[in-house]
């Protein structure tokens, strides 16, 4: 979207949210409404739309090996149409239009979704999966409300920091490495490209900056706010460029000009893999990770529910979750997919159940207006407010 597009219409379904997460952050109040949701899967209705990331609905055309759709369509009778798109931003927006029966959305889009009326709250009695889904994603401030699931998680991963080991030295052991205005890297550094990126440089400054009183990366004060811009500004002089396509990133980095930065663990295994390559290294610094956690939601203008719910049920398998998860490169969130994977060091390698590792983590999740952190009597910045900052920092 345009700069003035993008802006107005965050701006506009923040609105919704803070009023959605206010009416939900007493369950008892009898001014709370229970969504209603889908009591029983019918008869499917022959078609379902899903809307997706790259990776995660597979149909044969990319490679004839990589096929989850099509056993889908057979077992169900339920013919898939995909659409892929490359920013949550962009999946927000189609997923309005009412012409996608699932998205396969991230925590930076979820709570808008969800306000903005376009996503279903869903019976988890309906998903046959559901008790295999690992706890830590269930239920979460970035694909609930009010106790009310909207969705059933897919798969997650952390935002690592990756260096060129023959450049990078001494190796980083702090997400400081990429906020140094003295930077010896400075051209050669990286940063995710979208607004929910400042919550890196919130959690950084969450754990070295204790006077700010950040206790939530996503729930930022005007202070807080201003401090955390602030740094993202002066991080902005050394970043050579910044990335959304993990393809680019992994070129960039395999090529050397880039050396320093935020990345994936599926970016940091092809540039491993590639012989051609600088060794790299990629890490949890000390004072955590962001991370993120896609969720399939139900769009409340569905043609086709009962397939949708049967594609819910179908992507969520132990097997197919497995195919995903190594395709893709991410953490299943059916655990039962460990043991299916071709690479049985798969799930440690993503930390998929090691408590340890994804305690450090800060899953993505839509700021809002009201504090994410339980404050009262102060008002938070919103994603408009992020979008907005974001479009500053960049310049």
């Amino acid at each position: 979207m345009r700069h003035a597009n993008r802006v107005a219409a965050t701006a506009a379904v923040l609105v919704l949210i803070a009023t959605a997460c206010g009416s939900s952050s007493n369950k008892s109040s009898s001014t709370t409404t229970t969504p209603k949701v889908q009591q029983t899967i019918g008869k499917g209705e022959g078609a379902v739309s899903i809307l997706a990331w790259p990776g995660y609905a597979e149909n044969g055309s990319n490679d004839p090996k990589v096929n989850w759709v099509k056993p889908f369509e057979t077992a169900t009778g339920c013919k898939a149409t995909v659409k892929y798109f490359g920013t949550s931003d962009e999946a927000f927006n189609l997923f309005k239009t009412g012409q996608y029966d699932v998205v396969s959305a991230s925590g930076d889009a979820t709570l808008r979704v969800v306000a903005d009326g376009d996503a279903a709250a869903v019976n988890t009695k309906l998903l046959t999966n559901w008790n295999d889904i690992a706890s830590f994603l269930k239920l979460k401030p970035w694909n609930s409300v009010g106790g009310v699931s909207y969705g059933v998680p897919h798969g997650w991963g952390a935002n690592l920091l990756m260096y060129n080991e023959n450049v990078v030295k001494p190796a980083p052991t702090s997400w400081g490495a990429v906020f140094d205005a003295t930077s010896p890297y400075k051209g050669k550094v990286t940063g995710y490209d979208s607004p929910i990126y400042i919550a890196d440089a919130a959690l950084y400054l969450q754990k070295t900056k204790p006077a700010l009183k950040i206790t939530n990366p996503y729930a930022l004060d005007d202070t807080q706010f201003t401090a955390v811009v602030d740094l993202m500004k002066q991080q902005r002089k050394i970043i050579g460029e910044y990335w959304s396509d993990y393809l680019k990133e992994q070129d960039a980095f395999t090529k050397g000009s880039l050396v320093l930065g935020t990345t994936w663990q599926v970016i940091t295994n092809g540039v491993q893999a590639d012989k051609s390559s600088p060794p790299v290294k990629a890490i949890i610094p000390a004072e955590g990770s962001t991370a993120w956690s896609d969720t399939w939601m139900l769009s409340t203008k569905s043609k086709h529910p009962n397939c949708a719910y049967e594609w819910m049920n179908w992507i969520t398998k132990p097997d197919i979750q497995a195919q995903v998860a190594e395709y893709f490169g991410e953490a299943p969130a059916n655990l039962k997919a460990c043991s299916l994977t071709t690479n049985r060091d798969h799930c440690k390698l993503f930390g998929a159940s090691d408590t340890s590792f994804y305690s450090k983590l800060a899953y993505w999740t839509t700021p809002t207006a009201k504090c994410l952190d339980g404050r009262t009597g102060v008002t938070c910045k919103n994603y408009a407010d992020w979008t907005a900052a974001w479009d500053s920092i960049k310049g």
